[in-house]
Formats: structure tokens, C-alpha cells, sequence
């Protein structure tokens, strides 16, 4: 497996690795609104290309995509929300996860972000160094629990950002 950054012929591949990780078992049958999502977020301003990321087989095949993008804490861009983060159905509980996650934060810390934020199971996502992120001083934009609603400081973090944080524009849509 291989992570690298997506390409513009990657786009379709995302969104079905989308579509595939976020499917419901219900019956519903709808597009799940991961695989939307991504085509919205790059589309915003808040898009940051160096973070979106695919790993891909040996055969060159899309199996998983993480993407973030530019969140601001108490009004000031000094975050990234990140997700989502979606691995075919198939290639899932095989280390893909985990190696868009590494992948994204070692670019993160190397770009100097300070703090990544997400909305994220909290038997998941401590692996990785999150924690709750009010413990931080940064809130959730809505009423979500603080068990979910995690931040991972980075090297570049001080305690001085503190205060709301909000995700790109596309996420207030959804």
C-alpha cells in the first residue's frame, strides 16, 4: 500500500471509497453525505491540497482517502478539521486507517499546523493522540458530546489558542 496525495483523477475513486465506507446497512440506499462532502469541501476555500490524501493497492486502486482542511479556533485559521476518513469495505481492519491517519498528522506537524480537530469515535481515535478538545480550551461548534468532539495538539500548538472552533463552510451545510 501506498499513501500519496490525490490527483484530479482520483476524484471519482474518492468519492465511491466514500460511498462504500459510509453505506448504510439500513436499506436506505442514499449517497451517504461522505461522499458528497469531499466534492464540497474541495470546492471551499478552505481546501488544502497537501492534505488529501489516498492509499492506494499495488495495482494503483483507491482503497481509502482522508481529507483536512482549514478550521479556525476563536475566529484565527491556527486549525485543520479532519475528515473525513473513509477505507473500502474490503481493505478495512488492515491498517489503511491507521496509515492515512499517521499520514495526514506527520503533515500536519511538518507543515507546522498547530491543533487537528475531528468529530470521531472515542474508542478510535486516542490511538492517534486525541483527546477531548475541550481540555484544550477549544469547543465544539455544536451541542456534540466532548467524548467525541477530539483535537491533537501539534508541535506548533500553544495554549493560547483557545475558544469556538468551526469547520470549512462545507460542514455547516450538512
Amino acid at each position: 500500500m501506498l499513501i500519496r496525495r490525490e490527483t484530479p483523477a482520483d476524484v471519482d475513486a474518492i468519492r465511491a471509497v466514500h460511498s462504500a465506507a459510509f453505506a448504510t446497512t439500513d436499506g436506505g440506499g442514499g449517497v451517504p453525505v461522505e461522499a458528497t462532502l469531499v466534492d464540497a469541501l474541495r470546492a471551499d476555500e478552505g481546501w488544502l491540497p497537501a492534505y488529501s490524501l489516498v492509499a492506494v493497492d499495488p495495482d494503483g486502486q483507491v482503497v481509502g482517502h482522508v481529507v483536512a482542511t482549514r478550521g479556525r479556533v476563536g475566529g484565527e485559521p491556527v486549525a485543520l478539521g479532519l475528515g473525513p476518513l473513509g477505507v473500502l469495505p474490503q481493505w478495512q481492519r488492515r491498517g489503511v486507517g491507521s496509515a492515512l491517519m499517521h499520514a495526514v498528522l506527520g503533515a500536519a506537524d511538518a507543515r507546522e499546523e498547530p491543533l487537528v480537530v475531528l468529530l470521531g469515535h472515542p474508542d478510535y481515535y486516542p490511538r492517534f493522540g486525541f483527546g477531548p478538545a475541550v481540555e484544550l480550551g477549544v469547543t465544539p461548534p455544536q451541542p456534540w458530546g466532548p467524548q467525541y468532539f477530539m483535537a491533537r495538539p501539534m508541535h506548533a500548538w500553544r495554549r493560547s489558542i483557545r475558544g469556538e472552533f468551526r469547520y470549512a463552510r462545507p460542514f455547516d451545510e450538512l
